[in-house]
């Protein structure tokens, strides 16, 4: 559906839309072809005039656990394919900020990355229990133009966003529901979110759209005072000696 890439499955419920991360034996890491789909995915989602409610998941054991290591190490080679994957980035943030309809997460295993995004940019979050959150960029040595410190500081206090943002440390479940990261630590996201969409679909249809749209002001607007810096920044932060050096430990053996 959508004419998107075998990584993003999209299933019709009558107006419900299940949207499925779908790399499995990949922990839903996040390659081209997945990261090109996400960027195409919302703004044919908001002109899908049937569709009223999404709920998104990943298959398999995880949520999204990151990028893909083969797939880092090649933007930090590959002038062109950076510049295009910047863009997209940017294309994911505004374009889940914009989304006509409302995105209900079901965080069913490890959010990173830019899996961690896709949460912090959703409209409502069920996770796991046993799941969590991370942003780990600093730590292989990237700015997250696209990542928390983007969003987090909406959500949470500014120190806790600092914190985790500037050493990628693990958020359990029970933790970002205390700092306001999701909504609930559930034992069945996705059964949950499904429950949350069904409600909504019984509500007034211009009433949820709009109501949406004026809360996600807020969030567009602060995501655009600062997506220009980010972009900029991540972009530089590819070509650096520290990140490459750290993307050429972790593939090592891969290859």
């Amino acid at each position: 559906m959508y004419d998107l890439p075998a990584e993003i499955d999209v299933r019709a419920e009558g107006p419900l839309r299940i949207i499925t991360l779908n790399r499995p034996d990949a922990l839903n890491a996040v390659n081209d072809d997945l990261h090109t789909g996400l960027a195409h995915l919302w703004p044919r989602l908001s002109e899908d005039r049937e569709a009223r409610v999404a709920v998104l998941t990943g298959s398999g054991k995880a949520f999204s656990a990151g990028g893909d290591f083969g797939y880092l190490a090649e933007l930090s080679r590959d002038a062109d394919l950076r510049a295009k994957t910047i863009a997209h980035g940017r294309d994911i943030v505004l374009g889940m900020a914009r989304c006509r309809i409302p995105v209900i997460a079901a965080v069913n295993g490890p959010a990173v990355g830019l899996g961690c995004s896709l949460v912090s940019l959703s409209d409502i979050v069920y996770i796991a229990e046993t799941a969590y959150l991370a942003d780990p960029h600093v730590q292989v040595g990237l700015v997250a133009a696209d990542g928390g410190p983007l969003t987090w500081p909406l959500h949470t206090s500014l120190l806790f966003a600092k914190e985790f943002a500037l050493t990628g440390a693990r958020i359990p479940a029970a933790r970002a529901r205390e700092m306001g990261l999701v909504n609930h630590v559930v034992a069945d996201p996705v059964a949950e979110a499904l429950d949350c969409a069904k409600r909504i679909l019984e509500l007034p249809r211009q009433a949820v759209e709009s109501t949406k749209r004026l809360l996600n002001l807020h969030l567009e607007r602060a995501v655009l005072a600062s997506l220009d810096y980010a972009t900029t920044a991540e972009d530089l932060s590819f070509q650096t000696a520290d990140f490459q050096a750290t993307i050429e430990r972790l593939t090592a053996g891969k290859r």
